[in-house]
């Protein structure tokens, strides 16, 4: 039991209470990658490596054959599960440590769940919740090696993985540089939901068995969904509430996060057109086998999915 206390407070020491993480302040001389001109190059570099990688195995490469990358994939999901499973616990803990701390100044006017969705005016970012949004920001780019592994591995490449992977760096920049409200709940929403997602890629990339539905799609919808439902929490909050904090970031947020909606349900319609579509086909093809043969194939089809 003692042992278990001890790893308990040793845990939420190193995720909470630790000087590097209570005293730490966003700036723009202290803070690696908190310049304005570094997110807007590293983001143009991203967006021209990926297409030039495009361009360049197009003309080398016969069309669909693509570059082995063996293990490289599935130890990049496992580390970005675990990574996003420690920002979840730390930011779950720094939030509940600061509203500890700090909510004699806002309580009352505000319940601990409000100031999940709505920082109280003059919010500044620094301390635990910050860290952690900092944390969050530095690991944007680390997903956006996946985008060059489905470039090597499938020669895939697509405008919504380019403009998804860039706006969501964008906004984690946004979080920091206006304190904006919301973050906090974002931020747990997203590492929950990639911690689950990428280990369900560690997963299947290690041979085990994959849904037989689109998981990580659904996941993601799920989670815009629950993004934009705070959203309009978010704005009933500052109308009724005096005001939340960055105000104007949100806004951005709320429309950058909106174009991500619409572009996900688009192609998760079309996907979803695309599959019935493929069903009749093997229908169709199956009718002009002998009858016996062509159950028994579909029977195996809806088996292995």
């Amino acid at each position: 039991m003692t042992t278990t206390v001890g790893i308990t407070n040793a845990f939420t020491y190193y995720l909470s209470e630790h000087p590097a993480i209570v005293g730490f302040r966003w700036s723009h001389s202290h803070s690696w990658g908190s310049t304005w001109s570094f997110l807007f190059t590293s983001i143009s570099l991203y967006l021209a490596l990926a297409s030039l990688l495009h361009l360049l195995l197009s003309l080398l490469l016969r069309r669909c054959r693509g570059i082995p990358l063996g293990p490289i994939p599935a130890i990049h999901s496992l580390l970005m599960s675990l990574a996003s499973a420690v920002i979840f616990t730390g930011i779950l803990l720094s939030s509940a440590a600061e509203i500890r701390e700090t909510r004699w100044f806002w309580r009352r006017s505000k319940t601990p769940f409000q100031w999940f969705l709505c920082f109280p005016l003059g919010t500044r970012p620094s301390g635990r919740v910050f860290f952690w949004s900092y944390i969050f920001y530095l690991s944007r780019f680390l997903h956006m090696f996946r985008t060059f592994f489905s470039i090597l591995r499938g020669r895939k490449l697509t405008f919504f993985h380019l403009f998804n992977n860039s706006i969501l760096t964008f906004m984690s920049f946004l979080w920091l540089e206006f304190s904006q409200s919301f973050q906090v709940l974002a931020i747990l929403f997203t590492t929950l939901v990639y911690s689950v997602v990428y280990g369900y890629r560690f997963w299947t990339a290690v041979g085990l068995p994959s849904a037989c539905f689109p998981f990580v799609l659904n996941c993601q919808i799920v989670l815009l969904g629950c993004n934009l439902v705070c959203h309009v929490g978010v704005l009933l909050l500052h109308f009724l509430k005096g005001g939340c904090n960055g105000i104007g970031a949100w806004f951005c947020n709320s429309v950058l996060n909106g174009v991500i909606l619409l572009l996900f349900l688009k192609f998760y319609v079309k996907m979803h057109l695309a599959n019935r579509k493929r069903m009749r086909r093997t229908v169709v093809a199956g009718e002009g086998e002998t009858g016996g043969e062509a159950a028994e194939e579909i029977v195996k089809g809806k088996n292995n999915n």
